[in-house]
């Protein structure tokens, strides 16, 4: 769907139908103070005795057809003072879906009434007309590649940001185009987290991230099992072993103009493109999602994605390099076996107690590789790595565990304001390391059950080394939901967080 601008006022406004926000009680006046100068008949469309623009309500009124604008649709946001940004971004997603039921081919966003209700939740303007934007287009995606029979109804073709003003004001405009970048980045990892496992193999994976690569002129290039070998990532390659798919590190970089010499914020997503939990199989119950366990590189490709459609005009003010460490988790004649000794990049022996604690075993290689080739300003992994997350944390929440303050606050207001929830956990590092502690190596992988998501977080802390700003986020109780703006499956979690990571500061994000 294009993203389109209209300024001048209503009486310039064209669309099939526009989509306009009223709280609870509010009439045509009100609630469309705009809208009603040129489409007199929305005062008197019998259809606002019946609505009362309760949170979840719609009702599409109409007017006459010659006119420019011929059909308003009302969403109802409830009480004011009960709204919040996950609400209004579901409200969004319902009524773009209505849309598409309706087989509308151009809609318009109604940003006087954008305006006032950025005004009740006390933010700007172009805050709220990013997360209509971004909601708009992640509620219309569908995952239908397989199906032999598809959805009867097509997509809007385009959505009109429609402002007051005779010129669309700046903020609004680079509001809207980054959401549009962040919509395009999370498309495309949900794509990769949903398609299967015997269609995104780590091989297919690496094929996309160079493609990715290639649109937009990044740097590529990927260290296969040969690579992998030499660089003696002896635990990354032993998660793989079993598998007859080869593993495959993705590596991409990129510096726009200006940022020579700076130290990179650096990226590394777990990329398990299927994990059957190898000699430690897991239950057969649910095992299908485990094409899942490479959301994380997957967000981190969409990461890249979006920076590469926001182009220079938008471009932070360091390099950003994005590592995705693919393998699968198989059992054969050839997996590692619990028992198992394998030493890591960085010189630590590690006992494979349980191999299907093998996320870690991939980032812990993967991180220390990355702090020899680079020195990073800061670095960030994310994975779908502990189910305890899952259990401390609830649903569609994510772990983060951050040792700087500064990093652990902005990833935490991130994630929070941009609807990818997560939660600062402590890295207790004394009691982690008790719970690894091997009889026969530096450390198992896997420690009690107890605290096992601040285990995992630790053990991977032992490959970061000592004055590196990292973070760690656990994210395998977020990676798949269903909820107006998102179709059952994966949801793209990370993209927006990571992304807003990538600059120095939060206020410059939106230049």
């Amino acid at each position: 769907m294009d993203i389109r601008f209209q300024a001048g006022g209503a009486s310039k406004w064209k669309a099939d139908a526009v989509i306009s926000f009223v709280f609870e009680g509010e009439d045509a006046e009100q609630a469309c103070s705009a809208l009603i100068q040129n489409a007199l008949w929305l005062g008197i469309a019998p259809a606002w005795r019946d609505f009362h623009g309760k949170a979840g309500e719609m009702t599409m009124f109409y007017g006459p057809r010659a006119m420019e604008i011929s059909r308003v649709l009302g969403v109802g946001l409830g009480k004011a003072e009960q709204l919040d940004m996950t609400a209004f971004r579901y409200a969004v997603g319902r009524a773009m879906r209505q849309c598409r039921e309706y087989d509308l081919a151009g809609v318009g966003l109604d940003c006087a009434s954008l305006a006032r209700v950025a005004e009740k939740m006390g933010v700007a303007l172009d805050v709220l007309v990013r997360e209509a934007v971004v909601s708009s287009l992640l509620s219309l995606y569908r995952y239908e590649r397989w199906m032999s029979r598809k959805s009867e109804h097509e997509d809007p073709k385009w959505l009109a940001v429609m402002c007051e003003g005779e010129f669309v004001e700046n903020e609004v405009r680079s509001a809207a185009r980054m959401a549009e970048a962040e919509a395009a980045g999370i498309v495309l990892a949900r794509d990769l987290a949903n398609d299967p496992a015997n269609v995104t193999t780590p091989s297919a994976f690496a094929d996309k991230a160079r493609e990715v690569a290639a649109k937009y002129g990044m740097n590529f290039r990927v260290l296969g099992r040969a690579e992998l070998e030499a660089e003696k990532m002896e635990a990354y390659l032993a998660v793989a072993r079993g598998s007859a798919e080869e593993p495959k590190m993705a590596v991409i970089e990129y510096a726009p103009k200006g940022v020579e010499g700076r130290e990179p914020v650096v990226l590394v997503g777990k990329g398990l493109c299927f994990d059957s939990g190898g000699i430690s199989l897991k239950p057969a119950k649910g095992m299908e999602e485990m094409k899942g366990d490479m959301s994380g590189a997957a967000a981190v490709l969409g990461v890249m994605e979006a920076l590469g459609q926001l182009g220079g005009g938008n471009a932070p003010a360091r390099p950003v390099v994005g590592i995705m460490a693919c393998a699968e988790n198989m059992p054969d004649g050839h997996a590692a076996r619990p028992g198992d000794i394998v030493v890591a990049k960085n010189g630590k022996s590690i006992e494979i107690v349980n191999t299907d604690a093998e996320g870690r075993l991939v980032l812990a290689d993967a991180l220390a590789w990355a702090q020899e080739n680079y020195k990073a300003a800061r670095l960030i992994d994310i994975a779908t790595l502990t189910g305890a997350c899952a259990v401390a944390l609830g649903l569609e929440a994510a772990g983060l565990f951050c040792d700087d303050d500064e990093l652990a606050s902005r990833l935490h207001e991130a994630g929070t304001a941009l609807g990818e929830r997560n939660w600062r956990l402590p890295l207790w590092t004394g009691t982690s390391l008790k719970a690894l502690k091997s009889p026969c190596a530096d450390m198992v992988n896997a420690g009690q059950r107890e605290g096992g998501a601040i285990h995992a977080a630790v053990f991977l802390q032992q490959f970061v080394k000592e004055g590196q700003v990292w973070a760690h986020i656990d994210m395998a109780a977020a990676d798949n939901a269903e909820n107006p703006i998102n179709a059952k499956g994966a949801t793209g979690f990370g993209v927006r967080t990571l992304l807003s990571a990538v600059w120095d500061k939060a206020e410059d994000v939106l230049q």
